[in-house]
């Protein structure tokens, strides 16, 4: 697996659990349509089998400054990272059972078509530019750079209902292993 750059992590400020996503287990996933990067659109309540949704606030762009303050953010750092954790680990979810993977921000399609592309990821980004996911299921929200965000958390999804919240995800890159290992450790007689 290639590192596309290193983050010194302990630089930066840890996200600590403020208990705003303890409802998420266990509740059925909303009924609506959100775009994707490979031209669909996704229903993540109609999706039959294992989902895994990794949401992260947002995608940098090399030649656009991040928000002021960005670093100091806890959680915030991270999100290119984390996508490419889940690209490098593609075969190795898909062979533990999950039959869908998507990242998810509140940046719209186009601009997440560009990180996809760059970044080189064999699935597909989800815009929820609108918040109408994050509003049905009260997602953690934050300010930055005058825009609302989402908090970075994995959501996995079987048939249509939350069974596992990964929340927070510090380090951002280490977000697919840790859901590696929940599969195997579920997986074990």
């Amino acid at each position: 697996m290639t590192k596309l750059f290193e983050v010194d992590w302990s630089t930066l400020p840890v996200p600590v659990d403020d208990g705003a996503a303890k409802h998420l287990a266990g509740a059925r996933v909303p009924r609506l349509s959100l775009q994707a990067t490979d031209g669909t659109t996704v229903d993540l309540s109609a999706l039959a089998g294992l989902t895994v949704v990794y949401v992260y606030p947002m995608t940098g762009r090399p030649d656009t400054p991040l928000p002021d303050g960005w670093d100091m953010i806890p959680g915030a750092r991270g999100c290119t990272p984390q996508s490419c954790a889940f690209r490098d680990h593609f075969t190795e979810l898909t062979a533990l059972g999950v039959t869908q993977l998507f990242g998810l921000s509140t940046q719209d399609t186009a601009y997440q078509r560009e990180a996809a592309e760059r970044l080189h990821l064999p699935f597909a980004l989800l815009s929820d530019a609108g918040l109408s996911l994050a509003h049905a299921l009260s997602l953690p929200l934050f300010e930055a750079g005058g825009r609302r965000l989402i908090k970075r958390m994995t959501l996995i999804i079987e048939n249509g209902k939350i069974t596992q919240v990964f929340y927070p995800v510090f380090p951002p890159d280490r977000s697919a292993a840790d859901v590696i290992a929940w599969l195997r450790a579920r997986s074990l007689p």
